[in-house]
């Protein structure tokens, strides 16, 4: 896992590179508000379940991307196991992708759809990288290969360089603030826009609405901090896994803005399918990853 080249910052998080043998099973995927961009090489498919039930699988082929959702997604550990993927910033995946992020609806969708035969062919160039650094080098060539930027003209869309202006500020500021915990309506305001406006521009860039992504983005704060406070206990009680621990809950949900430790539990649940005593990460350095007990 690393930054990404110059060019790809103001846009990817990071990319990442993975080949371990992770034990089988399933796990819910915890959401961030963001996209990703997810290469399979260890077997031509990318599957995932209902977050909840885990029980209806979806299929694509072993090239996708996962959309902005707000809630949990199951996937396949197995599909994990040798995989390549770039992380994008909130909003960040805009200038890639046509048609906007809010028509991306699924949890997956083939790159073949977005991209057509460069999506089809990505994971054959992948794989023939000899070493982790060259797949990673190929796979951002092939994302500055495919900015595209939406044109006002019939046309649709247009290749050109890759240029900040390609983010909308008005976003930026946005994911920003809401990120950090103001509300939207103060952000609006601030904003000076219409909270119409606003949604629209939002949703199209990021692919969620603006409420969805600030509650997600106080969940990730909030797995943040009981992550941060220590696992020594959760480790006892999870079986080796991290945890919660002995977490103060009603403290936890009066610092990030909860109205009560009730509305903390019922959110927690809905976007990660588990309760907050019962969430055990695969790892400290993995709280997004929260595999399925049965």
């Amino acid at each position: 896992m690393r930054r990404p080249s110059p060019a790809l910052r103001p846009f990817v998080e990071l990319v990442w590179y993975m080949d371990e043998p992770l034990p089988a099973g399933l796990e819910r995927g915890v959401p961030t508000g963001t996209m990703q961009l997810v290469v399979n090489l260890g077997a031509d498919v990318i599957r995932w379940f209902d977050g909840d039930a885990m029980q209806t699988v979806h299929a694509t082929n072993g090239s996708g991307v996962c959309g902005a959702v707000a809630r949990p997604v199951g996937v396949d550990v197995a599909d994990q196991r040798h995989c390549v993927g770039a992380a994008f910033r909130p909003g960040g995946a805009a200038p890639f992708f046509h048609p906007p992020a809010d028509a991306l609806a699924e949890p997956i969708i083939g790159l073949d759809s977005l991209w057509g035969r460069d999506g089809a062919t990505l994971r054959e160039r992948l794989l023939e990288q000899p070493t982790p650094d060259d797949t990673l080098r190929t796979l951002e060539a092939a994302l500055l290969a495919r900015v595209v930027r939406i044109d006002a003209r019939p046309e649709g869309a247009l290749e050109r360089p890759l240029d900040h202006s390609l983010n909308d500020p008005m976003v930026g500021a946005a994911v920003h603030d809401l990120s950090r915990g103001r509300a939207v309506a103060d952000v609006v305001e601030r904003l000076g826009t219409s909270a119409s406006t606003f949604n629209r521009r939002f949703r199209a860039a990021v692919g969620l609405n603006p409420k969805p992504f600030a509650r997600v983005q106080r969940l990730q704060r909030v797995l943040t901090a009981i992550t941060a406070a220590g696992p020594a206990g959760a480790e006892a009680s999870a079986g080796g896994r991290h945890g919660p621990g002995d977490v103060d809950w009603a403290a936890v949900a009066a610092e990030h803005g909860y109205c009560d430790q009730a509305h903390l539990i019922h959110e927690f649940r809905e976007l990660t399918g588990v309760t907050p005593t019962t969430y055990r990460p695969r790892s400290a350095g993995e709280p997004n990853h929260v595999p399925v007990t049965r």
